[in-house]
């Protein structure tokens, strides 16, 4: 599949699985290959699961036998105190 993918409930990307693009979710399961951007709250990659890009989490979970290449940003869950963090430091 190629494109982007924005939905409310998990995204499952199964063994046979290939996405070429971002994947905007509350939870994203990665069996197969993601290559692209993934911003969900949690992220696993399961032992079959192969994403390259770059993943926005706040809980990033990779089994033995994952594979992550690229970047992660870990997200705050606790957004006003992000903010509190933001104006301190202005």
């Amino acid at each position: 599949m190629e494109g982007t993918i924005n939905s409310s409930q998990d995204v499952n990307v199964g063994k046979n699985g290939y996405v070429q693009g971002n994947i905007v979710s509350k939870r994203v399961v990665v069996q197969g290959h993601v290559k692209g951007i993934i911003e969900a709250d949690r992220v696993e990659i399961k032992a079959a699961g192969h994403v390259n890009g770059e993943i926005r989490s706040i809980e990033l979970v990779i089994e033995s036998k994952g594979i992550f290449e690229g970047n992660s940003i870990v997200k705050n869950s606790d957004k006003s105190n992000a903010n509190k963090i933001t104006n301190t430091e202005a």
